[in-house]
């Protein structure tokens, strides 16, 4: 393991230049504190865990000290939000470090989000406060604890560095990890902007650090959107499958990598709904759990109008077609296994969509269903889970035919059902209301309740003796908690 000094720094995006960032250097926090660190994203690093607790580990992601091999650079990029066109958006706040490389080979970025104004802070402070750097935290390393394709959190540090919101806050940074922190947004703004000599350096770039495999194709760039569309199918068919809502997917926060990015007001289901909006900012449902499926679509269609100078129309079109297929076999892959199945019939989507209609109108807890599920063999499960719907009859309807789905699919033990439900079916979720209070607590000076939230979150589908509370339904005030962009 490494001590902090001993990070090897390898810049490739600074290399670029001034068309693509500019150098800022970090406004460092009053009295920087460590909130919260997460040892597996320090393991990607090789650092030792140890280190979080020093006092200039804290200095460093608080902006009081730089390596010197760092090249902290805030990078421009462009974007559609909300559906409108955006000609500069670019890092208004955060800073990409460097990126480091560690023992397997792989490079990492290292970005500090809350770092200060930038060229790009549009009227902005630059600042973050502490709510929203732990819930970015927490969201970053529980969707991956969950298998969803993820940026990293490696730590959040706070201060007493006042911060104007709605009201006063403290100021705080979160140190993100991704393998590149390149969007969308980034090739629409050298599209846009009539630049194609650095939107051909992007795009050589990105093919040759992130999608080497693609040069052997007869079209690289053609195979390269390709594997960005299935990602991003495959993502967010992930966030549909387990209840994840993003709340802001304009192109700006689509990562070219395809995953889960820029967390603001995101929330998980708890009763399922499948018009829920976790935004209140958008009244007009745009980013709602259901449009999540055809915003993913509008986004790459986006993207690949930023592309037309590399591939042709017509195979941007044929590639954009495969969008649906790979969300629906990803998705049903996904649902087939959190129900049990381990084998492929024809009606296995109209069994999923049964259920999520009936779920619609009783109030049925999303994670928890699924968990029950698994709990008992199919027969006891659903007579155990029947009084939570409002249509019986309907319930019991579907009941016969998922247990007559389960009969075809094979006769499995029940200790070896379980565990395979359990293995995809988690016992513990980002519920907003957790969130909430260890974010209360932890404006009050506690951070006990953030590091045991995360320790929870960390293991979703083991079940942890006295942690009981981390897996009950929410209360009544819990379940319609509004979140905003403000952060």
């Amino acid at each position: 393991m490494k001590a902090l000094d001993e990070l090897t720094f390898d810049n490739r995006f600074a290399r670029l230049g001034d068309a693509f960032s500019t150098h800022v250097l970090p406004e460092p926090l009053d009295e920087p504190r460590l909130v919260v660190a997460s040892k597996a994203a320090m393991a990607l690093l090789d650092l030792d865990p140890a280190v979080a607790e020093t006092s200039v580990f804290a200095e460093l992601f608080g902006g009081h000290k730089l390596w010197a091999e760092a090249e902290p650079r805030a990078m421009v990029y462009s974007g559609h939000q909300f559906g409108g066109y955006t000609p500069q958006l670019g890092d208004g706040r955060g800073l990409l470090l460097g990126e480091v490389y560690n023992q397997a080979g792989e490079h990492w970025d290292l970005h500090l989000k809350g770092a200060g104004m930038t060229p790009y802070s549009r009227m902005g402070d630059g600042r973050a406060v502490l709510r929203s750097s732990i819930r970015e935290f927490l969201a970053s390393e529980a969707l991956h604890a969950l298998g969803i394709p993820s940026s990293r959190a490696l730590c959040v540090i706070g201060s007493s560095t006042p911060v104007w919101r709605e009201k006063q806050e403290r100021g705080a940074m979160v140190l993100r990890l991704a393998q590149s922190h390149i969007r969308f947004g980034h090739f629409e703004y050298f599209y846009y902007t009539k630049k194609p000599e650095q939107q051909a350096e992007l795009a050589e770039h990105v093919l040759n650090l992130h999608y080497p495999e693609c040069r052997e194709q007869p079209e690289p760039y053609l195979a390269m959107f390709r594997e960005i569309v299935e990602r991003n199918a495959e993502m967010i068919a992930k966030w549909q499958a387990y209840g994840f809502c993003h709340g802001v997917m304009n192109t700006d926060n689509m990562s070219i990598l395809g995953i889960t990015f820029d967390f603001g007001p995101f929330a998980f289901l708890d009763d399922f709904d499948a018009h829920f909006i976790c935004n209140h900012s958008d009244h007009e449902g745009r980013y709602s759990f259901s449009n999540q499926v055809p915003i993913g679509q509008w986004n790459l269609s986006a993207l690949a109008q930023a592309l037309t100078p590399f591939i042709s129309v017509d195979a941007l079109k044929e590639a954009l077609g495969l969008y649906l297929p790979f969300y629906q076999a990803h998705y049903l892959d996904l649902m087939r296994r959190r129900l049990g199945l381990t084998t492929a019939e024809d009606d296995d989507q109209k069994l999923v969509e049964g259920l999520l209609k009936l779920m619609q109108n009783s109030g049925v807890d999303y994670t928890l269903f699924f968990r029950r599920l698994g709990d008992e063999s199919a027969e006891l499960a659903v007579k155990r889970l029947r009084d939570d719907f409002v249509d019986l009859a309907g319930f019991d309807a579907w009941a016969e035919r998922y247990k007559a789905r389960i009969a075809r699919d094979g006769d499995y033990a029940q200790q070896q059902r379980r565990e395979r439900m359990h293995a995809v079916n988690p016992l513990y979720i980002l519920r907003n209301y957790l969130a909430q209070n260890a974010i209360a607590a932890a404006e009050a000076g506690d951070y006990s309740e953030v590091r045991r939230l995360h320790e929870v979150l960390s293991k979703p589908f083991e079940e942890q003796a006295g942690m009981e509370q981390y897996a009950q339904r929410p209360p009544d005030w819990g379940k319609h908690l509004e979140i905003s962009c403000s952060s």
